[in-house]
């Protein structure tokens, strides 16, 4: 690999509209080409291997493999060519540090923005420690105070309960409207209509945003008052 190749990234999330979240942001990056996907942790560790990643974004709790054994077992079989960088999304200090003692480059809060996704990609590929103290900041301030932030909660507050059902079901991974619509009993264009309200409420610009939305705060929020999101 030369360096003008572009840096070759695995996204390994169990969410499909996470991984998708992330692959249309890495899709305009400049130097990065997503070369696959992986649900699990076995897929991640033969995808990784399969298409010669630089760099592979690892979710820490997957199934049938978790990340961290994933994460030691793509590092050692790629003999270090491959960096792993570990996803979490409360960066629970035990999770983060197993997984750098096991071969991490460093971590990122699931809750990361697209600059600081890019960044940490491009330190990892250098051999950096993606140990920023931006995302530190963010990790202690987590473990602080485990709530939801206020204009959050807002939003939660804001959605009906048929709205919070449609970002519920999202999040876990049903996209389509057939699908909404069965899994609600409802028809299409009331899945729309859903849809359309609540991303208005939650400043998303599409259902991929309104997706990765709800799995940030269902992963904060283990349960709501309302029994929503």
């Amino acid at each position: 690999m030369t360096d003008s190749d572009p840096i070759r990234v695995l996204i390994a999330d169990d969410n499909r509209p996470f991984r998708r979240g992330v692959r249309l942001r890495l899709e305009h990056a400049d130097g990065i080409t997503v070369v696959g996907e992986a649900a699990t942790g076995r897929d991640a560790v033969r995808g990784a291997l399969a298409e010669h990643a630089d760099v592979v974004l690892m979710d820490l709790e997957m199934p049938e493999m978790n990340g961290i054994d994933a994460t030691r077992a793509v590092v050692g079989e790629s003999g270090g060519a491959t960096r792993v960088i570990a996803l979490t999304s409360h960066g629970e200090d035990q999770l983060v540090m197993s997984a750098l003692g096991n071969g991490a480059s460093g971590y990122l809060l699931k809750t990361h923005d697209s600059s600081q996704l890019v960044e940490a990609i491009r330190a990892a590929h250098r051999g950096d420690a993606l140990m920023s103290s931006r995302v530190t900041r963010s990790v202690l301030t987590d473990i602080a105070q485990r709530r939801l932030s206020d204009d959050d909660r807002a939003k939660v507050a804001s959605l009906s309960p048929s709205e919070a059902r449609v970002v519920h079901f999202l999040s876990d991974g049903i996209t389509s409207n057939e699908q909404l619509a069965d899994a609600l009993v409802v028809s299409v264009n009331t899945v729309r209509s859903h849809i359309q309200s609540s991303m208005r409420k939650v400043g998303a610009a599409d259902r991929t945003q309104l997706a990765l939305w709800g799995v940030r705060v269902r992963a904060e929020l283990a349960s709501h008052p309302n029994g929503r999101i």
